[in-house]
């Protein structure tokens, strides 16, 4: 009897394979990260810096200032719509900016918006209107005002996500992090 058993097992199990969508047998293409050295800024999703729809990016995604990047228009081929980026800060004081108080909102960011054709080698983090800093004299600040305009920044390229359908960005720093690393259930494409 568990000869029979496992005889019916391989035969279901054979049957399952075999009706298997063909590109599971497609060859996996490995991930290869690439980074860029490019000028970071920041804006918020308000009309005088967007456009006259500030709640909806340029590839049909919500606005969300958890996770959203935009790219300036000369980086579409290297940064499409989707493309998951970690940001790291400039390494030489030549490059003098508010990246370091900011840095603990930055997190991972998905490139979903694009920037005003006049911007070239340029990544934009869209921070929430609400993202305030008080000031050493007590002023307060907007984060993308304190970052200012950061040159020399890396990007590397940690994914891509499917943004064909807006509804798959995520909504928050810990499960874009989930995705990077593997433990969300989504894969990278």
């Amino acid at each position: 009897m568990p000869i029979l058993g496992a005889l019916m097992g391989f035969f279901f199990l054979s049957s399952a394979i075999a009706a298997l969508p063909a590109q599971a047998d497609a060859p996996m293409v490995p991930f290869v990260q690439k980074s860029y050295t490019v000028t970071l800024t920041a804006y918020n999703a308000v009309p005088a810096q967007t456009d006259s729809d500030p709640l909806v990016t340029a590839s049909g995604a919500y606005s969300n200032p958890e996770v959203v990047a935009a790219r300036s228009r000369d980086l579409a081929s290297e940064l499409p719509f989707g493309t998951i980026i970690e940001i790291r800060g400039p390494s030489s004081p030549e490059y003098p900016c508010g990246y370091n108080i900011v840095e603990p909102i930055i997190g991972y960011r998905v490139i979903a918006d694009t920037m005003n054709a006049r911007y070239t080698d340029r990544v934009d983090v869209l921070f929430s209107t609400a993202s305030n800093y008080i000031m050493g004299d007590g002023s307060v600040k907007n984060a993308g005002t304190i970052l200012g305009v950061c040159g020399g920044t890396s990007i590397r390229v940690v994914g891509h996500i499917d943004l064909s359908h807006p509804g798959n960005l995520p909504k928050t720093q810990e499960q874009l992090a989930a995705i990077v690393n593997g433990s969300s259930g989504i894969a990278l494409k």
